[in-house]
């Protein structure tokens, strides 16, 4: 009964807005009231792509196929989001951790300053050469001119994706995740309202189609950060842009810029190792890319849990290490650690027995059922190794180390994942399925790599 109810108590805790000291109370306590509104917030993340997945699947083929090859493309746009976020991550955490609640503030306000101006010069671009893009990634005519609107309005648009990232990045950070949570919920659901509405039509509303699922996902996370900038508005809170003490701090900025370079570098290099991966699966037709798109989706979906965990992990090694308690930071990323792998094989066990059923939800055309489901059984043989080397990446970011993962990401998907995908694809004429064993290869030597370079101990010395 009193482990119960001690449950309980944590998981009201986690589930409101509170002032917890993370640098002093138990670690596992930590952990947990942590990670429960984190995992959520991931779940609310991924219920975007699902949402829009699961309705215009109802379109056909070519329309999984458009949404797999924007999404390719579209990682770029998270590549940048997630480095930005990072950086910030680190700096607020530590900031907390030492009680500068200003300098916090200052930071947080030249993380979403930086956002919008980045998110600008990627939305020209975007907009007026969706087809050139799509032309690129080896689309089919009937993507390239009778779907490119997806693809235009989620670039247009890629404001909503970079600053959901960055401000959700600073109430991670602030210890105030239940924030983000709560945002995303009320944006789900509007999304999910809106798909089916924007895509079939009802009443008055026209069917837009497969630019209807891009409408909706927009409104929905738009929502999200305007709801987001009110909140760090407001005049109370340790966190808010008014203790800022200038609108435009130049050293604050390129401080962010620092850190967040490598870190940018590093998720770009995770992501052009993607965007190959979909370029040569392109090539065995639109069943391959389908099948791939799904069995991907259904992946990131099942990491949710784990990258909750990781992103607080990333808090609490911000936060502890700027409280000077490097001891406390080891014992978190080995708990989080262990944590994360058992997940994972729990998960992974169930993805293959299920993978059948798994992707019939999001189609019923047997070929892409098929490449769906074989993909996702090969995938869920490494999900112990993803859990643990995103914990333990993530660990080294959270301190400020963000140039030894940009070289790991480097080494292991850039050259090796794409080298060893070209050459089992081709070469030996494995086709998709190349693909999808030199993922596993390579999430192997990522989580090699991440736990030797965690136990050299290098990001102990690192000052930000």
């Amino acid at each position: 009964m009193m482990v119960a109810g001690s449950l309980m108590s944590w998981i009201r805790l986690s589930l409101s807005d509170n002032d917890t000291d993370y640098t002093s109370i138990r670690i596992s306590k930590a952990i947990f009231i942590l990670s429960v509104p984190m995992v959520l917030e991931m779940f609310m993340s991924s219920v975007f792509s699902l949402a829009d997945m699961y309705f215009v699947s109802r379109l056909g083929s070519d329309a999984i196929a458009t949404v797999g090859l924007t999404e390719a493309v579209v990682n770029l746009v998270y590549a940048i989001a997630f480095g930005i976020s990072i950086a910030t991550t680190a700096l607020v955490s530590r900031r907390i951790g030492e009680g500068k609640y200003r300098a916090a503030s200052e930071t947080a306000l030249q993380a979403v300053l930086l956002g919008f101006i980045i998110s600008v010069l990627i939305a020209i671009p975007g907009f007026l050469f969706t087809r050139d893009l799509l032309r690129l990634m080896g689309a089919s005519s009937t993507m390239i001119y009778e779907m490119s609107g997806y693809m235009k309005i989620v670039l247009a648009g890629n404001f909503s994706i970079i600053l959901i990232f960055i401000n959700n990045a600073i109430f991670r950070s602030a210890g105030k995740p239940i924030i983000a949570l709560k945002t995303l919920a009320v944006a789900n659901a509007l999304n999910i309202v809106l798909d089916p509405l924007l895509i079939f039509g009802w009443g008055p509303v026209p069917a837009m189609g497969i630019e209807g699922a891009a409408w909706a996902t927009l409104m929905g996370r738009g929502l999200a950060v305007v709801y987001q900038l009110y909140l760090l508005n407001r005049p109370t809170g340790k966190l808010r842009f008014s203790l800022a003490r200038r609108f435009f701090d130049r050293q604050t900025m390129l401080r962010i810029v620092t850190l967040a370079w490598s870190a940018i570098s590093q998720n770009l290099s995770a992501t052009i190792s993607w965007l190959l991966l979909v370029r040569i699966i392109s090539s065995f037709g639109s069943i391959a890319v389908a099948g791939y798109t799904i069995a991907l989706r259904l992946l990131l979906f099942l990491l949710l849990p784990v990258a909750g965990i990781a992103n607080a992990t990333s808090t609490l090694v911000g936060q502890n290490l700027g409280a000077n308690k490097t001891a406390r930071v080891v014992l978190v990323v080995k708990i989080t650690a262990v944590a994360s792998a058992l997940i994972m094989l729990m998960l992974g066990f169930f993805s293959y027995v299920l993978s059948d059923w798994a992707v019939s939800l999001f189609t019923d055309h047997p070929a892409t059922r098929e490449a769906a489901a074989k993909g996702l059984r090969m995938l869920a043989l490494g999900f112990p190794l993803y859990g643990l080397g995103m914990v333990m990446i993530n660990a080294i970011n959270g301190a400020g180390d963000t140039r030894t993962p940009f070289y790991i990401n480097l080494l292991c998907y850039v050259f090796f994942q794409i080298s060893l995908a070209w050459l089992l694809s081709y070469t030996f004429g494995f086709e998709s399925q190349g693909v999808y064993v030199s993922i596993l290869a390579a999430e192997a030597l990522f989580t090699l790599a991440g736990i030797l370079f965690f136990v050299r101990g290098k990001w102990k010395t690192i000052n930000i």
